[in-house]
C-alpha cells in the first residue's frame, strides 16, 4: 500500500480498508447520511458524495503529521486533465467530551497554523499575508484554498453539524472557476445554496458570509462562522510566517 493510499481516502476505502479506526467509520457514516439527505442544502456536495468524487483524511488528537501529505496528494488530483471538482474532508478524532464552539474554533485555527508552519512552498508574492486584506486567502503547497469548519457544537446552524467529530473542508479555489461571485451563473448557484441553508438552519445567512474579493469581505471569518447571526469580532488567529 502506497503512502498516498494510506493518507488520502476514497469512499470505497471505508468499505474495503480494515486498518481504519472505528471512530472514523462511525463518523463517516454520519457524514454520508447527512450530506446525501435529499433535503441537504449543498447539492454540489451531495452529488459529489454520491458519485464518489470527494476525498477524505483523518487525524487523531495527538498526531496531525499525515495531514500535509494528504492535502498534497489531494492537490495532485487537480493536475490531471479534465479534473473533477473534488473536495477534501478531514475528520478530527472527537474530543472525549463534546466541547463548546470556541474549543473547536481554536483547534481549527491551530490545525491551519500547523499546516502553514510545515508548508515547504512559499506563498505567491502577490498573495496578501494579512488576513484583514479583502483578497487574503489561505494557501498550502502554493494553492489558494477555501477551508471551513464543521463541529458538533453547532446547535442552531445544523448544516455545520456533521457528526461527533470536527470535520474540516478544503476546497481549492480552482473548483470555483465559473462559479465566482461576479459571474451570473456563480451568483445564482450560490444564492440557491444559501437559500436552502437558511431553510435547513431556520436562521438567516450569517452576516460574515459573502463573496471572495469584495472590498468589505474578510474571507477568514467565513472559515468558521458563529452559531448565531452576530458578526465575528476580533483579529484572525492565523499568523503568516513572514509577519512574525
Amino acid at each position: 500500500m502506497t503512502t498516498k493510499e494510506k493518507v488520502l481516502l476514497t469512499k470505497e476505502d471505508f468499505h474495503n480498508r480494515t486498518d481504519l479506526p472505528s471512530w472514523l467509520h462511525k463518523e463517516y457514516e454520519t457524514f454520508h447520511h447527512t450530506v446525501t439527505d435529499k433535503t441537504f442544502p449543498c447539492f454540489f456536495g451531495m452529488r459529489a458524495e454520491l458519485k464518489g468524487e470527494l476525498r477524505y483524511a483523518y487525524i487523531s488528537q495527538d498526531d496531525w503529521s499525515n495531514l500535509p501529505s494528504a492535502i498534497e496528494n489531494f492537490l495532485q488530483l487537480f493536475k490531471l486533465p479534465n479534473y473533477k471538482r473534488h473536495g477534501l474532508f478531514v475528520f478530527v478524532e472527537p474530543f472525549e467530551q463534546e466541547g463548546n464552539l470556541e474549543d473547536y474554533r481554536k483547534q481549527f485555527w491551530e490545525i491551519l497554523q500547523y499546516l502553514h508552519e510545515v508548508d515547504e512552498v512559499e506563498w505567491p508574492a502577490d498573495a496578501p499575508r494579512d488576513p484583514e486584506h479583502h483578497l487574503w486567502d489561505f494557501h498550502f503547497n502554493g494553492e489558494p484554498i477555501f477551508a471551513f469548519g464543521n463541529a458538533p457544537a453547532y446547535k442552531k446552524r445544523k448544516t455545520r453539524d456533521l457528526g461527533n467529530a470536527m470535520v474540516l473542508g478544503f476546497q481549492p479555489r480552482k473548483i470555483f472557476e465559473g462559479l465566482e461571485g461576479t459571474e451570473r451563473a456563480g451568483i445564482m448557484s450560490r444564492e440557491r445554496v444559501r437559500e436552502r441553508v437558511e431553510a435547513w438552519d431556520e436562521l438567516p445567512k450569517h452576516p460574515d458570509i459573502g463573496n471572495f474579493g469584495e472590498l468589505t469581505h474578510n474571507e477568514w471569518k467565513q472559515f468558521f462562522i458563529g452559531d448565531d447571526i452576530e458578526p465575528i469580532k476580533g483579529k484572525c488567529p492565523f499568523h503568516h510566517r513572514a509577519s512574525e
